[in-house]
């Protein structure tokens, strides 16, 4: 009964964008009670599912009841389980966030569930096509939701998203259909096995591999092919940014290392070192790139949008790296990161509701006119930069620990010199939020009645003197300060994850 419920957690969010869709058409509010109760029961849905793969072990179901490889496999184990927890948790979070900033349009949660369900399923999937199928689905519903802003620059974003998307989606799709050539197989499991038989340095896998890997790496953003993400998140609604940066990036860069660890193998990557080093090299260039390029921001949310380039060249570093710990430490990244980066772009809505402060000079003086926003901002950021004991310090932690244990030297020199980088861009948020002089503080007016992300019209939220004048929710603050709560959580709890994510990666490095 509870193997059914694999197949559950991707249909709640999809049902309940469908439902939406409809019902939005003859009631205006019904979207954001669907989005609710969908929300909540996924994290039901989602816990159920972990608790079951920690006291049983991995749950793999074959939907339509057709026997393996034909059938099209949901798997469920050690290192999808924090995803689809993961992708729960922060579905839930920012549909309570979006009550009071919006979008309030049914059409909005509509395609926040329908995005939901795309990245859920390409967490669980067996099937390298259908990871395809469900990539599509997140991406449709990411490039409308980015575009959804009232602001044009978010419309030139989504379209701009839009057309990278698509170019990545494709090339996965290409090197899809030469594993198929190659072995006549699309689940992942009979693929690893096809795959040593077919031989590792065959032309097609080869080819196979390059493709899937730049495809992918474009859903990631990273550098050069970041274009898309700095736009999207600089313009789009702040709950949109929230979602999108703490989800897109990071199940794209899971479905990287699930596709290099489970069906290329590492002994592919021994077998090709030039592709190990070719894709390491990228990381490690994205690495530093996407932290220069955050130092020269002026623009809060941009600067964020360029940290996550580094970021994920770091955690694509550790999955290809490839050993145990460094494999670990990526697994801890990947998740700390979402949480701590869509803490990031909620805090920024909730500053920006209140003071209306933008960029790093508006953030000076930030603890007098919004505490909490300050405190969250300096906590997630110090958690960022790998401060101990936050989950940014245990992620990069482990990661450089493989890098060691695996010769890696100069990636190991990368991180060591991205995280001096990290410091010096949140550093000097930081400073000055809490030090700068009275002068330097430049009073910010409250946010009033200028868009639909900052009225109250026609929104039960709104102040009940019908001005549109509203301060943040005691939802955004929730979500807010849990985010920096958790990034603390996280890393004081990872030793205690370690033993379970290594147990499912025994498998993984047996060869």
């Amino acid at each position: 009964m509870i193997d059914d419920a694999v197949v559950l957690v991707v249909l709640v969010p999809l049902v309940a964008a469908v439902v939406a869709m409809l019902l939005g058409l003859r009631f205006s509010r019904a979207g954001w009670w669907l989005a609710a109760a969908g929300a909540l029961t996924q994290v039901a849905v989602a816990a159920v599912l972990a608790w079951r793969v920690v006291t049983g072990g991995a749950i793999s179901y074959a939907t339509g009841g057709f026997d393996l490889p034909f059938g099209i496999e949901l798997v469920v184990d050690g290192l999808s389980a924090p995803l689809v927890v993961l992708i729960a948790v922060v579905y839930a979070a920012v549909v309570a966030y979006s009550r009071r900033v919006g979008p309030h349009a049914t059409s909005f949660y509509s395609l926040l569930s329908l995005f939901v369900g795309g990245l859920t399923g390409m967490a669980v999937t067996g099937d390298a096509f259908n990871l395809y199928v469900f990539l599509e689905i997140s991406g449709l519903a990411a490039y409308a939701l980015v575009a959804s802003g009232d602001d044009p620059d978010s419309a030139v974003a989504g379209f701009k998203y839009l057309l990278v998307g698509t170019v990545g989606a494709s090339l996965y799709l290409l090197g899809v259909g030469f594993l198929l050539i190659a072995t006549g197989t699309l689940n992942m499991a009979d693929l690893a096995a096809r795959i040593a038989e077919v031989g590792f340095t065959s032309p097609l896998v080869v080819t196979a591999f390059g493709l899937v890997v730049v495809g992918l790496a474009v859903k990631i953003a990273l550098f050069p092919v970041h274009t898309w993400q700095p736009e999207a998140y600089a313009t789009a609604p702040v709950s949109v940014a929230t979602i999108v940066s703490a989800l897109m990036s990071t199940v794209a860069a899971y479905a990287l290392g699930r596709m290099v660890l489970s069906v290329f193998t590492v002994d592919f990557l021994a077998a090709v070192p030039l592709a190990r080093t070719a894709v390491l090299t990228v990381a490690g260039v994205s690495i530093v790139a996407g932290s220069v390029l955050a130092v020269l921001q002026t623009d809060v949310r941009r600067m964020l949008a360029y940290s996550s380039v580094s970021q994920f060249g770091m955690v694509v570093a550790g999955f290809v790296i490839a050993t145990p710990a460094a494999v670990v430490g990526a697994l801890i990244h990947l998740v700390g990161h979402a949480i701590m980066k869509g803490g990031l772009f909620a805090t920024t809505g909730l500053v920006a509701t209140r003071t209306d402060a933008r960029t790093i000079d508006d953030y000076a003086g930030l603890h007098r006119r919004s505490p909490v926003g300050a405190a969250a901002f300096a906590v997630l950021a110090l958690s960022m930069v790998g401060v101990p004991p936050a989950v940014g310090f245990v992620g990069k932690w482990y990661i450089v620990v493989g890098a060691f244990r695996a010769g890696s030297w100069a990636i190991a020199a990368v991180l060591l010199v991205s995280t001096v980088l990290t410091l010096a861009y949140f550093a000097s948020i930081v400073e000055r939020m809490y030090f700068a002089g009275a002068d330097d503080a430049t009073p910010q007016p409250t946010a009033t009645a200028e868009s639909p992300e900052q009225t109250g019209a026609g929104d039960p939220a709104a102040a009940p003197d019908g001005s549109g004048t509203r301060g943040p929710s005691l939802a955004m603050v929730a979500v807010v300060v849990g985010a920096a709560v958790a990034a603390v959580a996280l890393g004081l709890g990872a030793s205690a994850v370690q033993p379970f994510v290594e147990s499912t990666l025994q498998g993984v490095f047996a060869g």
